[in-house]
């Protein structure tokens, strides 16, 4: 039996509320992806996203937004319990522990990039016209990367640390 080719996923992250190096400090640099509160980005969290699909890790909402790093899936979408806390942000009272709405995914860190790949430098690299992260109004905060669009950035990422 053969195994599923891996897919590939940029996350975004504000890093006033969780930052590659929040993640850099997590035990064994690992942690869920809780509080994802959009039903495509849920259906992704829940039926596409697998053990070991890599993603981006991308600085949303800051100056200047772009890519710090890479995470590896560690554990495949489950139901998010921060749905169920009624302490929490994420706090969803049509939420069941029976029919779950929420999910999300465990990420581990693999590598924090020396230097962001800023968000206009992607949107001026050849090949990238196409990325979700770098067409207007894509806002999704789990979004699918192409093969070829993976091997551009991380080109870009050596290039930018050699430089």
């Amino acid at each position: 039996m053969t195994a599923l080719p891996k897919k590939y996923w940029l996350f975004k992250s504000e890093p006033e509320s969780f930052s590659i190096a929040d993640l850099a400090k997590a035990p064994n640099q690992t942690t869920s992806w809780e509080g994802v509160r959009n039903y495509r980005a849920r259906n992704i969290l829940r039926d596409e996203i697998k053990v070991g699909d890599e993603v981006f890790f991308h600085h949303s909402s800051t100056n200047p937004p772009g890519i710090v790093g890479v995470c590896s899936i560690v554990k495949a979408g489950y139901p998010d319990s921060l749905a169920l806390n009624p302490q929490s942000e994420y706090f969803d009272p049509a939420d069941a522990k029976d029919n779950p709405r929420w999910y999300t995914v465990d990420v581990k860190l693999m590598r924090k990039f020396s230097k962001m790949i800023s968000l206009t430098t992607l949107k001026e690299t050849k090949g990238l016209e196409k990325m979700m992260v770098c067409q207007r109004g894509a806002r999704l905060s789990i979004q699918p990367v192409t093969f070829d669009e993976w091997r551009i950035v991380n080109r870009l990422a050596v290039r930018l640390e050699t430089s």
